[in-house]
């Protein structure tokens, strides 16, 4: 498989390292919400056709790309740099009530 990287040209897959789905909102890195966190990581959809991935040129340019692939056919369909692509709308996590510490007294 050949992905067209838009620095380098068209490179063989073993160049490229598989960073993640493309699709999926990120929780809010701030959020406690473990049901979000752990949907985020181990609920995963197993698409047929398009589908949208992030991949780095790590034995390149180091570039983060957005990758369209077939996974069906392994066909590229485009690829972009990650910061000229638009992200997906990420849903904000509610915020977790703040504790305060314990007050520590003196002992005696």
């Amino acid at each position: 498989m050949l992905i067209a990287c838009p620095y380098c040209g068209p490179r063989d897959v073993a160049e490229f390292t598989y960073q993640g789905d493309a699709n999926r909102p990120r929780p809010d890195p701030a959020s406690t919400d473990l049901d979000a966190w752990n949907d985020y990581v181990y609920q995963r959809a197993n698409p047929a056709g398009p589908h949208r991935e992030y991949w780095q040129h790590s034995g390149g340019c180091r570039s983060h790309l957005l990758v369209t692939r077939n996974t069906l056919t392994h066909e590229i369909a485009g690829v972009a740099f990650v910061r000229s692509a638009p992200v997906p709308a990420t849903k904000p996590a509610p915020a977790a009530p703040r504790k305060r510490p314990a007050s520590r007294k003196a002992k005696p």
